[in-house]
């Protein structure tokens, strides 16, 4: 039988998800901080908005690459061929 790739068991895609996450709420820049202003915004909501966008990206390219639901719908479709599986 075939194994199933799963984005859990991949190690790197771990660390690489918390530093987006936690680089991505502004707690590390000074209290009260809020120059220079871009654009009539604080420069950290452009720091937020890039790595949420960053993030994004990150989740797309794992269930892309990293997913394979190929062969999870194939056992899917022999279970069902073979009578197997529950309802």
């Amino acid at each position: 039988m075939k194994q199933v790739r799963e984005p859990i068991r991949i190690k790197w895609i771990w660390p690489v998800l918390v530093a987006i996450i936690v680089l991505g709420v502004p707690w590390y820049l000074p209290q009260g901080s809020y120059k220079p202003i871009i654009m009539g915004f604080p420069y950290w909501t452009f720091i937020s908005a890039l790595l949420t966008v960053a993030l994004s990206l990150f989740l797309g390219y794992v269930m892309t690459y990293c997913w394979d639901m190929e062969s999870t719908l194939e056992d899917d479709s022999k279970q069902r061929k073979t009578g197997g599986g529950s309802k």
